[in-house]
């Protein structure tokens, strides 16, 4: 069913959801607003290629929002640019833009020879203020705020301060070396990387990427548009999954392969327990009336359809337990495991990953196992996203 795209088609590298800054995890709640300040940001590709061209958003923006300068070069530690690397970028040959509100913009594309794995730095200065940032939240990898236009400072200044989201960009897209595709994750925290140490790349879907990488697999671009938070069937943090399959995964350049992983957050708000306690103003990010399996099982023969038209292989995780943390429920257990014996048996999808036995303690199969969750019993820790990247056989993506 999958092509692979010859070595003239832009295949995209990295990928972050696009969302309000209001619907996420409120990062940017108490952070100045976002005027006359460089975003120095770092993003980790996974496969490499020649040419780059950075794709920024303002999608949720409420007005549009004007880049001053933009550059991308090879990321040094502690917010350096390497010397040498630095590319200065456009956009449609000139070197400021105003993005309207809504809309996406691509940079003309720049020579950049890349490795597999490289971590860029992308700098954009913001000369006005940025009303509504479009952001993804959390950063996972961190990224700064610099006063004025300092898109040209090859090392980070002293008075840089931390910028706690993924700020106005979308992706990294590539003119690979050699025929590629590309592997969409569409999923909720737990591809997120939550519970995963910042900074280290360690969510599955990138550690897949580096095992992708180390096998040379063309397939070896991976786009990871987990939100955390994120449901398939509502919106709440982050568009819901089904509303935004079609720009976060149907419309990725070299899209061959798509990993669903998304589900569990209907599954578990829906049969959380109701109090008037802290859960409660917690599930009140979550609006739209409660779901049952069979609601998440039709909102995957949705998400298989519409990926099978464009001709490409659709994969599925299986929901992996929870069972200790807050949401739990035995009536959310016997929903889970409805929709997992669904996912196993129901041949609607091109292969399976069952990350619920990756995960499960085998004393307490609704339980993950303590060394693979990161204390909540709901995210993984890095040993429990190592563990499920390499149970993925690898030959799925050959």
């Amino acid at each position: 069913m999958t092509g692979t795209n010859n070595a003239d088609s832009w295949v995209r590298s990295w990928g972050a959801s696009p969302q309000t800054a209001h619907d996420g995890l409120g990062s940017l709640d108490d952070h100045p607003p976002l005027a006359d300040v460089t975003l120095r940001q770092v993003v980790r590709i996974s496969g490499g290629g020649r040419r780059v061209r950075i794709r920024f958003t303002n999608e949720f923006g409420t007005a549009p929002c004007t880049i001053g300068a933009a550059r991308v070069g090879l990321a040094a530690p502690g917010g350096a640019v390497v010397p040498g690397s630095e590319r200065v970028l456009t956009f449609s040959g000139a070197s400021a833009v105003t993005v309207p509100a809504g809309a996406p913009i691509l940079s003309d594309p720049v020579d950049l020879p890349l490795p597999a794995l490289a971590k860029l730095s992308i700098s954009l200065y913001l000369p006005g203020r940025v009303e509504s940032c479009t952001c993804h939240d959390p950063a996972m990898e961190t990224g700064w705020t610099i006063t004025g236009d300092a898109v040209a400072v090859p090392a980070l200044p002293e008075n840089a301060e931390v910028l706690p989201v993924r700020a106005l960009i979308s992706a990294v897209e590539l003119l690979p070396d050699a025929p590629a595709n590309a592997i969409v994750v569409l999923g909720d925290s737990r591809a997120d990387g939550a519970g995963s140490t910042p900074d280290t790349n360690h969510s599955w879907p990138e550690l897949l990427a580096e095992r992708l990488a180390a096998q040379g697999v063309a397939a070896g671009y991976v786009s990871n548009q987990g939100i955390s938070g994120n449901r398939m069937l509502n919106d709440g943090i982050g568009t819901a999954a089904l509303a935004r399959f079609d720009r976060d995964v149907l419309a990725t350049p070299g899209l061959g392969y798509v990993v669903l992983s998304v589900g569990a957050n209907d599954i578990g708000i829906s049969f959380a327990p109701r109090d008037d306690g802290s859960l409660a103003d917690f599930l009140k990010m979550f609006p739209g009336d409660p779901v049952t399996a069979d609601d998440v099982i039709a909102g995957y023969r949705q998400l298989v359809a519409r990926a099978h038209e464009r001709g490409v292989r659709v994969y599925a995780t299986t929901m992996a337990p929870y069972e200790g943390a807050e949401i739990y429920t035995p009536e959310g257990e016997s929903a889970r495991q409805a929709v997992n014996e669904w996912i196993r048996t129901s041949g609607a999808f091109d292969a399976v990953l069952d990350f619920d036995a990756v995960w499960r303690d085998p004393d307490q199969p609704s339980r993950i196992k303590d060394d693979f969750h990161a204390g909540d019993h709901l995210h993984g820790n890095d040993s429990g996203y190592q563990a499920l990247a390499g149970s993925i056989d690898l030959s799925l993506f050959g």
